[in-house]
């Protein structure tokens, strides 16, 4: 959302009125994904831990199989991928030990590199077996946004319009093997009101 919200500053200093909606309208349902997914993982209600794989697979497949069939306007179909990225933001939220944000390649590359100087840098050996497995995992991370990136042209060309369907099936397959160790919204301030739900 860095790249929005700088598109946005530019667009409100040239009156660019287009763009400025376009901005407000990616970075709200972004945050407003993000809102919905947290209190999902922090719900009594939700027994179904992976039913954020599904919303936003579904959501995939029918803003998909509509836009095939009719001529969806920028404006929904910005609001629309800004939730599911804001939803995919809360599904995993930690690799390892290490707090990560699915979509954020530059916070994963930095993790990879505070962690990897972390390694070399300490003498304790049970710290570095944690460094060494974070810096692993955030390396594995970072090569899936690289080859998802790569592939992402060659899906185009074979899938068309119907190229949103990949990411959905990967989001169904993933569901069938999501099992959530602890409930992590990425913040330490929730996970203490969790506690606090609980005992009430």
């Amino acid at each position: 959302m860095s790249g929005n919200t700088t598109q946005l500053g530019s667009a409100i200093s040239s009156d660019q009125f287009g763009t400025m909606i376009i901005s407000l309208t990616v970075i709200g349902c972004f945050v407003c994904g993000i809102y919905l997914g947290t209190c999902l993982s922090l719900s009594k209600l939700n027994k179904t831990k992976a039913l954020t794989f599904y919303l936003v697979s579904g959501m995939l497949i029918v803003y998909t199989a509509a836009a095939n069939i009719f001529a969806i306007p920028a404006i929904p179909s910005v609001a629309i991928i800004g939730f599911a990225m804001g939803l995919m933001n809360t599904i995993v939220t930690t690799v390892g030990n290490q707090n990560v944000n699915t979509d954020f390649v530059t916070g994963t590359l930095n993790s990879l590199a505070r962690n990897t100087a972390m390694l070399t840098m300490s003498n304790d050996e049970l710290e570095n077996t944690k460094y060494k497995s974070n810096a692993t995992h955030l390396l594995l991370v970072w090569l899936g946004f690289l080859s998802g990136a790569f592939m992402a042209h060659y899906a185009l060309i074979i899938f068309g319009a119907w190229i949103l369907l990949l990411p959905a099936s990967v989001l169904l397959i993933c569901s069938l093997f999501y099992k959530p160790t602890a409930i992590n919204p990425g913040a330490d301030g929730i996970l203490e009101t969790l506690e606090t739900l609980k005992t009430k």
